[in-house]
Parts: structure tokens; sequence; C-alpha cells
């Protein structure tokens, strides 16, 4: 009986990894997505094994020094070494942007399925969500910012607020023309409880275009992150991240342009790896939609 049953489990093993040229091949561009978004944050979050020096660490001795075979990217104007400010400022921008993006898709899921299905929430909530609307992001990041002081969790809810009124209305939206389908209409003739009818019929159907939203709100939260640390207003200045890095590097640009250029091709990449991933999703997820929208 062992006999017949043990050759099983290696092919039981390696059945997911044979799919994976099909699946590349079907999402080619999801995958690409994929592919350089988790090396952007293998290198990030593992900065400690691509380089051995510490990112605040000063040393003014060897200030804006060139590259070198172990500081490929060189030093600041402090001596500190650019590559590893570059590789922990990664950890800020991804996970503010993630955080960002989980907590505006949840909050704005919650407000966006109250207000599809209760009236007096929909009069009053959402004009308090056209107003956070009209007030340009920015400003109302840089006030509550300079109202709460620099941290990242102040940062995190700063991006927050502006994004959480666009995810309601999406998701209000999807809400207010599912609810009038014929299989939600007969749900509710045939007594659903109104708890059954939101988890079965409701949720399920905002979840696609919510999903490819977050990826959005994410790319969008780690600009914000970046530019309100450019404008000191975001992380303070011993933390390193790709906006406080391109601000203290402005000054010795022509000195040493790769201060500016090295923060800012890694927030480029990783901001282009989180929209292509978000088409890639908008594929797979919708394919209706992307045939309309070709």
């Amino acid at each position: 009986m062992s006999d017949q049953t043990s050759p099983a489990a290696p092919r039981s093993v390696l059945a997911p990894l044979r799919a994976v040229p099909a699946f590349v091949a079907e999402n080619i561009w999801l995958s690409i997505g994929i592919f350089l978004l988790g090396g952007l944050a293998l290198l990030s979050f593992g900065a400690p094994l691509f380089t051995a020096f510490d990112p605040v660490a000063l040393n003014v001795t060897q200030r804006l020094k060139p590259a070198t075979e172990g500081q490929p990217f060189g030093t600041d104007l402090m001596g500190r070494d650019v590559f590893a400010r570059v590789l922990y400022g990664g950890r800020i921008s991804l996970t503010v942007g993630l955080t960002v993006a989980f907590v505006a898709s949840l909050v704005g899921l919650i407000v966006g399925i109250a207000a599809g299905l209760i009236r007096w929430v929909d009069v009053v909530v959402m004009r308090v969500m056209d107003g956070l609307m009209a007030i340009p992001s920015v400003l109302l990041a840089i006030a509550f910012m300079a109202l709460a002081g620099s941290s990242i969790r102040n940062i995190v809810i700063a991006i927050t607020i502006p994004e959480v009124p666009r995810v309601a209305r999406l998701v209000r939206g999807i809400v207010m023309s599912v609810r009038e389908q014929p299989f939600v209409e007969a749900a509710v003739a045939a007594g659903t409880p109104d708890k059954a009818l939101v988890l079965r019929h409701i949720l399920p159907s905002t979840l696609t275009p919510l999903v490819v939203q977050a990826t959005y709100i994410c790319a969008s939260a780690i600009i914000s992150e970046a530019y309100l640390s450019f404008l000191g207003a975001g992380t303070p200045p011993e933390i390193p991240s790709w906006g406080n890095v391109v601000a203290e590097g402005r000054s010795m640009f022509l000195v040493n342009p790769g201060l500016v250029l090295y923060p800012s091709l890694f927030l480029a990449a990783t901001v282009l790896a989180v929209n292509i991933v978000g088409d890639g999703l908008r594929d797979r997820l919708d394919p209706q939609m992307t045939k309309a929208l070709r």
C-alpha cells in the first residue's frame, strides 16, 4: 500500500509549481508587477542581508564619498551610506502604503455599505465625505501633521482621511446598484436577515473593485508619504525615508546627483509595480470590464 501511495506526495507538492508557467502566460502584466514589487519588498525588508551599514550612523570623515564596492551609492553630506538609507527607506514607504490601503479600504467599505443601504446614513455621512473630498488631500495632510506632529502613525492617519471618501463613494455606488438586482429582491422577499443579505449578496459584489482600488490607494499613499517627508511634514528627520533622503540630498545635487536620483528611482519603480499589479488584478478579476474598456 505504501509503495502505491508514496509517489503521489511529490506530485502534489510540485503541482502548484507546474501551474506557475501557465499563470505567468495568462497574466503577464500581473506577474511582472508581482515580481518587481516582491523584489523591492525583499530589498527593503531584507536590507540587513544586502548592506552592513547603519542608515543613521554619522561619519563626517566620509562625507560625499563616491561609489565603492562596499558602498555602491556612495555617502551623503553626513557620511551616511546612501545605499543603506535607500533600502531602509523602502520599509517606511511600503509600510505606509499597505497600511493606508488596508485601513482606508476597510473604513470606506463599512461606510459605503451603510450609506448604500440606510437612507439617513447616506444623507448625513456622505455629505461629510463630500466635504472631505472638497479639501485638497495634500493640504489636509499637512494641516493634520502640523497639529499632530511627525510620526509614522500620524502619517498613516493623515493620508487615510482623504482616501476614505473615495472608497466610500465607490462602494456606495456598487451597493445601490446591486440592491436593485432581482436576486437581492428575491432574497429580501424570502425574508433573508439583513446580516445574511449583506454577507452573502452585497459584500461579495464589492470585493473585486475594492481590491483594485486598494492597489491604487497604496501607490498614492507611497507618493503622499514621500512628498510629505520631502516638505518636512512627514517622517521625523532621523528616520530614513525616500522623501527625507531626497530632501537632504537636493542641496548637493550638483555635487552628487545620486543623492536624489537613487531614492527617486526606487520610489518610481515601487509606484509603477503597484500600479501594474492593480491593472493585472483588474484584468484577472473583472475581464468583462477590461473588454468593455478596450
